[in-house]
């Protein structure tokens, strides 16, 4: 178990340049926007207007803060993103603008290049107990605080604090926070 804390998540700008994003984790490592393999991240959209593209790219949109937003992504229905909805997947290469819904919110971003990993994102309320899987899990404490517990090691997660996984031994989640869970193939 790896513990990424919030105050460690690094600043950054937007792709597009319209904005900020907050990274959260990265592979490989020492990765660009432009060159990551997987991207798990955290945007404040605080106006209407065109998302960043990415080549080649398949994202995961959740809203952690904030009323909502409309989604218009080339080819598919128009969404409405609230705090309350599902994750929304969609092409990161379409063409995509969005439209607030009633002030800023700010959101959660999990990317993977297509060909090399794909991801599936749900939501995480605690307590629960996971089997990560083969691949890489995260779980992103969005509220409140969790306990994760593996074996004889427990680690607490504060409020955007990220936990990572790469192995299949059970975990088991106590506490009164909730959140996301990310696994990546």
């Amino acid at each position: 178990m790896k513990i990424l804390r919030a105050n460690d998540h690094k600043h950054m700008p937007w792709k597009n340049g319209l904005g900020q994003t907050v990274e959260i984790a990265v592979f490989p490592p020492a990765a660009t926007v432009d060159t990551f393999d997987w991207r798990i991240s955290m945007a404040t959209v605080s106006e209407d207007g065109p998302f960043s593209v990415f080549p080649g790219i398949d994202r995961t949109l959740s809203i952690l803060e904030g009323t909502g937003m409309e989604l218009f992504v080339e080819g598919r229905e128009q969404v409405l993103l609230t705090q309350a909805s599902p994750p929304h997947p969609f092409a990161a290469d379409a063409a995509t603008t969005a439209r607030l819904v009633d002030g800023a919110i700010t959101d959660l971003n999990v990317m993977t290049r297509r060909g090399r990993f794909s991801h599936a994102v749900e939501r995480l309320v605690a307590p629960t107990k996971l089997v990560p899987g083969a691949g890489t899990t995260l779980v992103l404490c969005h509220r409140g605080r969790m306990e994760a517990r593996r074996g004889e090691t427990t680690e607490t997660l504060s409020a955007l604090d990220c936990l990572l996984l790469n192995a299949e031994e059970a975990l088991e989640i106590s506490g009164t926070g909730e959140g996301f869970l990310i696994r990546l193939r």
